[in-house]
């Protein structure tokens, strides 16, 4: 046992998890749990009123998420947090990339000991109790740059006097006409007047799509199934049974979009 207790807020709106993370914490002598919240809004409070020096803090809640605690409380007066989340795909990328710790649900025991054992290191600087995080301010630019930089979730696509608006999500994939591009819900295209380039570089989600050919762009949420052949390349099947090529050279983009088990 260190000679400072760790004094620890678990902030999660689901019980389960709050639970299994109180009883992992009780195997680590110099940590003390001083209040448990369900929901955003209490945490800031609990921030505020008990001093913890270490939060263990969910990313997604329905009142006010992680990231709302963060900012409501100000950066400048956080305690060191350990971010807990079930979306592996995002806390990965975003955490990852500003050194920020986390842990994925269901908690082991094995990935929050070496969490504790970092938090060890914040909360015993006394550097921690006097600026803020920079890497938890940078990942809150970061993600209020995301803000501005949403992708949107419709298009627009003019046929003769009128536009029909497509929601994004019901697009399938997006084939290269030229400098048009055929956007194809089910099997019936609807003429873009932009180029796959574009669409791709601005207007289309990258967590969504992906190309898959230099004349093809698929929604991933509609692929079913992956036929690889032995020369790299791959036959991609659609809900609605649409074979869509993805050749060699796209093989490891898709497999950043789709978890290939061996």
């Amino acid at each position: 046992m260190t000679g400072k207790v760790i004094r620890a807020l678990i902030v999660d709106d689901d019980a389960a998890a709050r639970n299994r993370l109180r009883s992992l914490l009780e195997s680590h002598d110099d940590v003390r749990v001083v209040q448990e919240c369900e929901g955003g809004r209490s945490a800031v409070s609990a921030v505020r009123t008990e001093a913890p020096n270490l939060v263990f803090l969910d990313v997604e809640m329905p009142d006010l998420d992680g990231f709302g605690v963060i900012t409501e409380v100000g950066a400048a007066r956080m305690p060191p947090i350990v971010f807990t989340s079930a979306y592996s795909q995002y806390a990965v990328r975003a955490f990852e990339a500003y050194a920020l710790d986390y842990l994925l649900k269901p908690f082991d025991g094995p990935r929050l000991a070496a969490a504790i054992d970092r938090a060890r290191q914040s909360v015993h600087s006394a550097e921690a109790a006097v600026a803020a995080d920079p890497r938890v301010t940078g990942l809150l630019d970061h993600l209020e740059r995301e803000l501005w930089e949403k992708h949107p979730e419709s298009i627009a696509i003019k046929s003769g006097d009128k536009y029909t608006v497509i929601p994004l999500a019901d697009v399938d994939w997006i084939e290269a006409h030229g400098n048009y591009s055929r956007v194809y819900v089910g099997k019936r295209p609807r003429l873009l007047t932009k180029t796959l380039a574009t669409l791709e570089k601005e207007v289309l989600d990258p967590d969504v799509f992906v190309r898959v050919h230099r004349s093809a762009i698929v929604n991933t949420k509609k692929i079913t199934s992956v036929e690889p052949d032995p020369h790299g390349d791959a036959k991609l099947i659609l809900h609605d049974g649409t074979s869509i090529p993805c050749s060699r050279r796209y093989r490891d983009e898709l497999g950043r979009k789709i978890y290939f088990s061996t």
